[in-house]
């Protein structure tokens, strides 16, 4: 389980598999217990790449890959679907902004007999958070705050807060006020004393002033819901500790109070139609919905089993997959809030691994990226890396595998995950629906992709 994003980030995985090369994508479609190999002709490709503004597609070997080694993959993709621990999903690996591998695996709706496909749609959960923190530092470059500064200048609700004492101390019950101001570097750090719903102390808390982590319909808005979540105490001291939490929701707010616009809005003019993310969406449109692929969920050895779209109450922890299609669209998650695909959130991260640039678009300058994705915590001694909305490997013991050192990543809910590597210049996505994830499958396909390399 990955530290910062504790979703299972690293465990992703996916069943029918479209292995794109330059001359062919081959595919191995599971149709419940039977398998069919088909070719499909490379033109498939380059209609989801005029459709998606996909990176050029090349031959592994143009790009120090192996196709022999990446094959692997295939074969443990097909593994893992014949066991039924995974329903199907989609695996991208790209190398000095070309894409290598793009495979469509398994079912993304084993019932109806759909099959995984390149563009399929997927609820990507906290990889929002790596788009809402990019929003911010844009802002930030324009001149509009300093991250040291409160955001209770920008949000007034947040500057009277009060905080939770230690369970152990005589009076935990009664909250005490805040000896400092929550930062907008707070928020970026996961250290303002904000947390989830999992968290046994506040989960309730939420839960009773209908705070939402993303992941159920609301029929508010994000002013509404910070101004209310500022009334709840935090779990420790501003800048104490890493509490991985709502702290990205309420800078998705901050993007809206400071830009004039709603958190769609500015995503969609300002970072999705700059860089051709053309099936990036807070709500999925009418258009899209064959799409979207069905999210599984999986007990203990048993086989998959279609999630029902009526809310799921674990703990504290009350959420849906029936989210980004009904109810009145109107609450913008800059946490968890945004569906996607592999074709589309690679051109995302492509821009971050490009120092903030694609396709002659500038979206960051170099100096920022740098600064998001620089480990911002050696004063805590935690032993894993925390940028601005990613995750980094600060070691070799930190890293524990095949990879290097500097890689960021982050992952989502519903078992989807992205690793960036600066030094090799890779970008590797993992996209399912399954929840809780399938072991650690997703960790094995980011070895396979590192073992692919032959440069």
């Amino acid at each position: 389980m990955c530290k910062f994003n504790t979703e299972n980030c690293l465990d992703c995985a996916a069943p029918k598999c479209v292995n794109s090369n330059l001359g062919y994508l081959k595919g191995t479609l599971m149709k419940k217990t039977d398998r069919i190999l088909v070719y499909i002709a490379f033109l498939l490709i380059l209609t989801v790449s005029a459709f998606s503004h996909e990176l050029p597609v090349v031959e592994p070997e143009a790009v120090g890959l192996s196709t022999e080694r990446l094959a692997r993959i295939d074969k443990m993709m097909e593994k893992h679907i014949a066991q039924q621990k995974i329903a199907g999903g989609v695996i991208l690996i790209a190398r000095y902004g070309k894409i290598a591998y793009l495979g469509a695996h398994g079912m993304m709706d084993v019932e109806a007999e759909k099959p995984m496909a390149p563009d399929t749609m997927f609820r990507i959960a906290s990889m929002t958070k790596q788009i809402t923190s990019a929003a911010i530092m844009m802002l930030y470059e324009e001149g509009h705050f300093l991250l040291h500064e409160p955001v209770s200048k920008f949000i007034p609700a947040f500057k009277e807060m009060h905080v939770l004492p230690p369970e152990d101390a005589e009076d935990s019950a009664s909250a005490v006020p805040a000896t400092r101001q929550i930062t907008i570097w707070n928020l970026l750090t996961h250290t303002s004393g904000l947390t989830y719903h999992w968290n046994e102390r506040l989960g309730p808390l939420y839960n009773d002033a209908g705070i939402t982590h993303g992941l159920l319909q609301d029929e508010s808005t994000l002013a509404e819901k910070m101004k209310v979540l500022a009334t709840i105490p935090l779990l420790h001291q501003p800048g104490e500790k890493v509490e991985y939490g709502l702290s990205i929701d309420v800078l998705g707010y901050l993007v809206e109070v400071v830009s004039g616009m709603p958190l769609d809005q500015f995503f969609a003019e300002r970072i999705f139609k700059p860089l051709g993310m053309t099936d990036t969406h807070f709500f999925i449109p009418e258009a899209k919905r064959e799409r979207m692929a069905t999210v599984y969920e999986r007990t203990g050895d048993g086989p998959i089993m279609r999630k029902s779209k009526e809310p799921t109450v674990q703990g504290s922890v009350i959420y849906s997959t029936d989210y980004p299609y009904n109810g009145p669209q109107t609450y913008f998650s800059g946490g968890a809030g945004l569906v996607s695909t592999a074709p589309d959130y690679v051109r995302f991260a492509q821009m971050i691994l490009n120092n903030g640039e694609l396709d002659g678009v500038r979206l960051l300058s170099r100096k920022t990226v740098e600064l998001m994705t620089t480990h911002q915590l050696d004063e805590m001694g935690v032993d894993y890396g925390v940028g601005f909305g990613f995750g980094i490997a600060l070691g070799k013991s930190n890293l524990k595998q095949l990879g290097s050192v500097g890689t960021y990543s982050g992952g989502g809910f519903f078992y989807t995950s992205f690793f960036i590597d600066p030094q090799e210049q890779m970008i590797g996505i993992f996209m399912a629906q399954l929840h809780p994830g399938a072991g650690a499958l997703a960790e094995r396909i980011r070895i396979l992709s590192y073992q692919a390399i032959t440069d």
